[in-house]
């Protein structure tokens, strides 16, 4: 009995002596953070990738992961991103990023910049390391990087009917002198500054393309200059062309010496056939001498045509019939000589 009160006062004592402690000196029991003994876990959440910076050749992509984290602290984590070219399969380019001590039960994001050609589809493909080892990885699809728009090809304005559902022609034209076996056409286009601020100097070329052949027949570039945000300008110009034939007329919008868009519409002149924008070409009798001159961007041409009595250009059977008569003429004569 006096032994189990002896061993009983000592345990009393021992955990008074605990409590006097902990009471006195602070920190003699460490406390133990439950965060600290659980394993760290990580993985993908989101991938998020947004076109940066765009060049003539190529375009950076700004790759955002989005790392959920729970348990302890996550540490010598990296995420590597590369893009592969969907065409090819070859790995464009590669980068990889440390990523800080992760701690608490939260998202952490992580943005790597990658540049890659301005062409084409892609893969974007992360994979997250820790301590060398690939816990993670996720992919993405990016369609279309050749459309993205270089920087000094950005502009607000753009022709006012482009949309193929419009029932306008982006460009128009009229008859402005008819006579000679030429027509002089008045052209003209809409251009709407889209944006929130007055554009750049901007100029049109417009050119008059003879459909079949692709020749260009006459060709005047207008300068625009700036207009206004929510406004609209209206360039025109005057084309001459060669009679009883038929058109694309064409509008390219230029700024600061880079063309930056581009409007089509077709003139039809040739009473026996009509043209549309989407036609194919077609076989014709084609006088080259219609369309013969200085189609220079910067002036409109006078074209040279060379007719027959009836009024039709280029050579045509009575001239070759004539040209015949001559050379046999001219035979006839040698012989009578030789004799």
């Amino acid at each position: 009995m006096n032994r189990e009160r002896t061993l009983a006062g000592g345990i009393a004592i021992i955990v008074l002596a605990s409590l006097l402690a902990v009471v006195l000196i602070p920190g003699a029991i460490a406390e133990t953070d439950i965060e600290d003994v659980r394993a760290s876990s990580l993985q993908i959440e989101d991938v998020a990738i947004e076109p940066g910076s765009v060049s003539g050749g190529t375009a950076t992509l700004a790759v955002e992961t989005r790392l959920e984290h729970r348990g302890g602290p996550a540490e010598n984590v990296s995420v590597l991103v590369r893009a592969i070219h969907a065409d090819s399969g070859l790995v464009e380019t590669t980068t990889r990023q440390d990523v800080p001590t992760i701690e608490g039960e939260r998202e952490a994001s992580v943005t790597q910049n990658i540049s890659v050609e301005r062409r084409g589809d892609y893969r974007i493909e992360t994979v997250v390391f820790r301590d060398g080892e690939r816990i993670a990885e996720g992919a993405k699809e990016v369609n279309g990087v050749g459309t993205l728009k270089p920087a000094y090809a950005e502009t607000s304005v753009n022709f006012h009917w482009q949309d193929s559902a419009s029932e306008f022609p982006p460009i128009e034209y009229s008859i402005a002198d008819a006579g000679d076996e030429q027509t002089t056409l008045n052209v003209s286009s809409y251009l709407t500054n889209q944006g929130d601020n007055p554009s750049e100097n901007v100029r049109v070329v417009f050119t008059a393309r003879q459909a079949d052949s692709n020749i260009v027949a006459d060709r005047v570039s207008v300068p625009v200059g700036e207009i206004e945000a929510g406004r609209t300008a209206s360039p025109s110009a005057s084309l001459s062309v060669a009679d009883d034939y038929n058109y694309y007329l064409d509008a390219v919008l230029w700024k600061d010496g880079v063309v930056v868009g581009s409007a089509r519409s077709a003139a039809n002149l040739d009473p026996t056939e009509r043209l549309s924008v989407n036609e194919t070409n077609r076989e014709i009798d084609l006088s080259v001498s219609d369309f013969s001159g200085d189609n220079s961007p910067n002036a409109a041409t006078e074209a040279t045509t060379t007719s027959n009595d009836s009024g039709q250009p280029g050579f045509t059977a009575l001239t070759s019939v004539a040209a015949l008569l001559v050379a046999g003429a001219i035979a006839r004569r040698n012989t009578d000589n030789d004799d």
